[in-house]
């Protein structure tokens, strides 16, 4: 119940900032509400001037008749304006939400999207978002209105017939002990819909990206297995949010129709007795049903509504996920690194539990090539994790130029290292825009260039619109080793002072990586490299090669000392190039 009412008070904390709109749309739903009940008065006036066959007042009613046309048109201008007023002001709320839990996502800390799944992160963003829009207009247009009727029309009833009117408010507070019971039921069934939603959403999004896999390794009906089960929950949640929101209509109309029972009765004993006449007790019944309709309005949308707080509660548990550490106000930009790297006892892990990097200690110096080589799971790709600062040491310092880096700018750093990494990353767009990603004022001259030292020129130009290309998401329409290529030469683009090649060339055919060795080699002339390898021919050249194994350094050295050494190196290359 915390978490519910915690999350409401931050759905108006957002609407708050259009108090203008509400306020006016406050005013509007007023005069909506004061036509509307206005209407059922002049009914009644009009049935008092039909006093018998042939006994009519025509001037009277005519006069009426021209009152109430008015009443009409005033009612359906102010209830359109209402109503644009609150479609504006839900998807303002709706806009700023989406935006901040976007920027948040953006600052947060890569071990949360590395432990969450993609496809859930997204349903928050998109399908939890849409839900909460449609739940929150739905509410803007019945509650306001709805409000404003109940108590409207319950002050026309007491100035016309006090007696009545508390007949009516004693009988209102059965309906809403039901409503309020039964809200609290649904809004635990809606959240565990919301999750389990995510959770299908998740799937459906890690099958579609590994198609491949699954169908290759037969895995269609595990698969299938998996999204049924999902499936299935998602099913049951579902329906008995259903149920228990679907009671709330039939149960408020039930004491709606004891309430105008009541009225009926009651009202009728007194036009009796004299106390009403005819025409104020059908003014009397019509403010009834006027009372009662908010009441199934908002029942009516108890559904949306919970579905939206469920919905809305997802989302800002993302937005309150702890951000990346805040840099120190008196952090530096690094303008153009010399390259000087060290790593001083360093300690991280993952999982605290499974210790990984300890006591690691390097000292790389500007313009050096430093080759990382050790089994899969050794840690190599987590010391380049820790130089860019993708996760923070547990203890112990990185430096760059003998700063701290957590004392320098996460961008600024980041603008010094060139990276290619073995999962090749393109965004929807043209060649160019791909190539010119850390670049976006490149020429085309430099993009062209780019392309040609990175051996990607030929095969971009066989392309039907040449670097005008559109590829789709992640670069489909190309094959592995293009893809690679463009990646490549979105760092040719920039040459920054520090470089990072993780298995840079793992996609490309043979002949082509010898033209692309040259070209590193060429780019890494003057700049501090980090190399990360499986195939050791590809770290020949390098000035130290380190070799890793269970988080350590267990060797370090150029090539020919450490085959010479005959150590845990030598066997690495001598396995990979054995003559059987």
């Amino acid at each position: 119940m915390d978490k519910y009412m915690s999350t409401i008070r931050r759905i108006f904390a957002y609407i708050g900032r259009y108090r203008w709109g509400v306020v006016l749309s406050l005013f509007l739903a007023a005069v909506t509400v004061a036509t509307t009940l206005y209407a059922p008065i002049l009914v009644g006036n009009a049935v008092d001037l039909i006093i018998a066959p042939g006994n009519v007042d025509f001037e009277g009613l005519t006069e009426i008749l021209l009152r109430m046309a008015a009443v009409i048109c005033v009612t359906a201008v102010s209830q359109w304006l209402m109503n644009h007023i609150n479609n504006l002001i839900t998807y303002r709320v709706v806009k700023d939400i989406r935006t901040k839990a976007f920027r948040h996502l953006e600052n947060l800390p890569l071990k949360y999207v590395d432990s969450h799944p993609s496809g859930d992160i997204i349903s928050r963003i998109i399908a939890d978002i849409d839900q909460f829009s449609e739940g929150l207009l739905m509410g803007f247009t019945q509650l306001f209105t709805g409000v404003i009727t109940i108590l409207g029309t319950l002050g026309f009833m007491f100035a016309i017939n006090a007696v009545i009117a508390l007949v009516v408010v004693c009988v209102t507070p059965v309906s809403l002990l039901v409503a309020s019971y039964i809200a609290r039921k649904t809004f635990t069934m809606f959240q565990k819909q919301s999750e389990t939603r995510g959770e299908l959403t998740s799937l459906i999004d890690e099958m579609l990206g590994s198609q491949k896999v699954v169908q290759a390794f037969g895995h269609q009906d595990e698969a299938q297995e998996t999204f049924e089960e999902i499936n299935e929950r998602l099913r049951g949640y579902s329906l008995k949010a259903i149920f228990f929101s679907s009671i709330t209509n039939p149960a408020t109309r039930f004491v709606n129709g004891l309430v105008y029972a009541s009225v009926g009765i009651v009202g009728a004993f007194a036009a009796v007795r004299g106390f009403l006449s005819v025409g104020q007790l059908s003014v009397f019944l019509s403010y009834a049903n006027q009372y009662t309709k908010p009441f199934n309005e908002i029942s009516g949308v108890v559904t949306e509504l919970q579905n939206a707080l469920a919905s809305a509660s997802r989302v800002f548990d993302l937005i309150d996920e702890k951000p990346l550490v805040p840099e120190p106000e008196n952090a530096v930009a690094l303008s153009q690194a010399e390259g000087r790297v060290e790593m001083d006892q360093v300690y991280f892990s993952y999982d605290p539990k499974t210790p990984l990097i300890e006591n690691f200690n390097l000292n790389v110096k500007p313009g050096q090539r430093i080759a990382i080589v050790g089994p899969t799971g050794c840690g190599k790709s987590t010391v380049i994790n820790l130089l860019m600062r993708f996760y923070d040491v547990d203890s112990g310092a990185v430096s760059v130029d003998g700063r701290d880096i957590r004392r320098i700018t996460r961008k600024s750093l980041r603008d010094n290292y060139g990276m290619v990494l073995q999962e090749t990353w393109l965004k929807s767009g043209t060649i160019r825009e791909n190539i010119a990603y850390g670049r976006p004022d490149a020429t085309e001259e430099e993009i062209i260039q780019a392309a040609k030292d990175a051996h990607a020129h030929s095969f971009i130009r066989r392309m039907p619109e040449g670097y005008d290309t559109v590829i789709s998401e992640d670069g489909g329409n190309l094959s592995q080793g293009q893809k690679q290529l463009l990646c490549i030469a979105r760092v040719m683009l920039c040459l920054p002072p520090m470089l990072i090649l993780d298995e840079a060339t793992s996609s490309i055919d043979t002949r082509t990586e010898i033209r692309i060795q040259k070209a590193f080699a060429k780019m890494m002339e003057g700049r501090t490299s980090f190399i990360v390898a499986h195939r050791l021919s590809t770290i020949r050249e390098a000035d130290v090669i380190l070799v890793m194994r269970d988080g350590h350094i267990v060797e370090q050295g150029d090539h020919e000392t450490l085959l010479a050494k005959g150590g845990f190196y030598a066997q690495l290359y001598n396995s990979q190039f054995a003559v059987s």
